[in-house]
C-alpha cells in the first residue's frame, strides 16, 4: 500500500533568515499576568520582523521589576544590569565605544522618575541613540507596591493609601529636554505598542516610549490609575501608527489631511492616521498642549507623541570616528612617548 509523505511546516524566518526562536529569551520569573512580559512578547515581534542582528543589541538595565525584562528577550544579545537608576550612565558609555550596536534600555517608573531621575535628565538632553522603555506600573512592584514618582494624584493602592503628591509625566520632561522620538502606549494594546517600537528601532537618536504596565500584584484593582480598567477606559489615542521598513519596496497611498507620513533616518517611514485632533507630531508646544491637557481631563494620551528626524545625535555631535572606539588599535588610542613628554615639558 502506498503511503504518502507531508511536508513539514516550512519554518517561519525573517529577512536574514532567522525565526522568531532566535529572539527569544529565558523564562519569565514575573507575576502572571504582568504587563512587562507583553512587552517583551512585542520587542521580540519587532526584532524579528525588523531584521535585527541579535548580536548587534545591547540590553541595559537598572533595578527594578521592568530592569529583569531584558532576560526574557534577545537572549544571545549583549546585556548589561546595572545599579538602581544608573542605566542611563552604561547606555551611554556602550554607546560610545561602540557606535555600531542598538542600545536598548529598559527601565522602570522608580527607576527612572525617582532614584534615576538626575541620569534620566541628561541622557534626554544629549539625544543618544538608543531605545529607552519605562515600563510604568506607578509602583514598586519589586518592594512591596509603595507609590512610585509617576503615581497619579489621588490613586489608590490596595493597602488603602491615597497619593497626595503629583505625578511627573516623563513624557513631557523627555520632550522638553530634547529627547527626538517620544511615545506613550499601554501594555494591552500590541498594534500600537508594535508599531511604535519598530519605528523607535528606525530612529537614530533618544527613543523615549513611556509604556503603562499595569502592576497585577500590587497596582491593578479600582481607585488605581495604572489598572488594566482605568487605562483601557481612559485610553485616548492621538491616532493609528503604522509603520513602513525602508527595505521593503511600498506605494504610500493616503487621503490629504487624513495621514502624515514621517521619514526615519534609515529610510522607514511612519504613518500617523489622524483621529479626532488636527495634530503634527514634530511640534513641540502642540506635543506639550495636548499632554496637558489630557491630564487635566484624566485621560492618558497614547501614541507617537514628537518626533524630530532632523536634530544631529550625540555620536554625530562629537564627531566620533565610523569605526568604533573600541575596536581601535593601542596604537591609535594612545599617545606616543614624545607626545607625553612634551606635555610634561609644557607644565614645568
Amino acid at each position: 500500500m502506498a503511503t504518502t509523505t507531508v511536508p513539514s511546516p516550512r519554518k517561519k524566518v525573517n529577512r536574514i533568515g532567522l525565526g522568531p526562536s532566535d529572539y527569544k529569551g529565558g523564562r519569565s520569573t514575573l507575576c502572571a499576568g504582568c504587563g512587562h512580559n507583553s512587552i517583551s512578547e512585542r520587542i521580540i515581534e519587532a526584532c524579528f520582523e525588523m531584521g535585527i542582528e541579535p548580536y548587534r543589541v545591547a540590553k541595559l538595565s537598572g533595578i527594578g521589576c521592568s530592569s529583569k525584562s531584558p532576560a526574557y528577550f534577545l537572549g544571545s544579545s549583549h546585556g548589561f544590569n546595572s545599579v538602581h537608576g544608573r542605566m542611563p550612565a552604561i547606555a551611554t558609555g556602550t554607546i560610545l565605544a561602540n557606535r555600531n550596536l542598538i542600545a536598548l534600555g529598559v527601565s522602570g517608573d522608580g527607576d527612572t522618575a525617582s532614584i534615576g531621575i538626575g541620569q534620566f535628565v541628561h541622557l534626554m538632553r544629549r539625544n543618544l541613540p538608543m531605545i529607552y522603555i519605562i515600563e510604568d506600573n506607578g509602583c514598586y512592584g519589586l518592594t512591596k507596591g509603595q507609590f512610585s514618582a509617576t503615581a497619579d494624584l489621588g490613586s489608590k493602592l490596595k493597602t488603602g493609601v491615597i497619593n497626595d503628591l503629583p505625578p511627573i509625566d516623563t513624557c513631557a520632561l523627555a520632550i522638553m529636554l530634547g529627547a527626538t522620538y517620544v511615545g506613550r502606549s499601554f501594555s494591552g494594546d500590541k498594534r500600537q505598542l508594535l508599531a511604535l517600537l519598530k519605528g523607535a528601532l528606525g530612529h537614530r537618536g533618544t527613543v523615549m516610549l513611556d509604556v503603562i504596565s499595569p502592576c497585577v500584584t500590587f497596582n491593578d484593582h479600582e481607585g488605581s490609575t495604572k489598572s488594566y480598567s482605568y487605562v483601557q477606559d481612559h485610553d485616548a489615542p492621538l491616532g493609528e501608527v503604522s509603520f513602513v521598513p525602508f527595505f521593503e519596496d511600498i506605494t504610500v497611498d493616503y487621503d490629504p489631511g487624513t495621514t502624515t507620513e514621517i521619514r526615519l533616518h534609515d529610510g522607514s517611514h511612519l504613518l500617523l492616521k489622524k483621529l479626532d485632533v488636527d495634530y503634527d507630531p514634530t511640534n513641540k508646544m502642540d506635543a506639550l498642549r495636548l499632554l496637558t491637557e489630557s491630564h487635566d481631563k484624566g485621560e492618558i494620551l497614547t501614541g507617537l507623541l514628537y518626533l524630530d528626524a532632523e536634530r544631529p545625535n550625540f555620536i554625530d555631535m562629537l564627531n566620533i570616528v565610523d569605526v568604533p572606539l573600541a575596536t581601535l588599535p593601542e596604537s591609535m588610542v594612545r599617545p606616543p612617548r614624545q607626545a607625553l613628554d612634551e606635555i610634561m615639558e609644557e607644565l614645568k
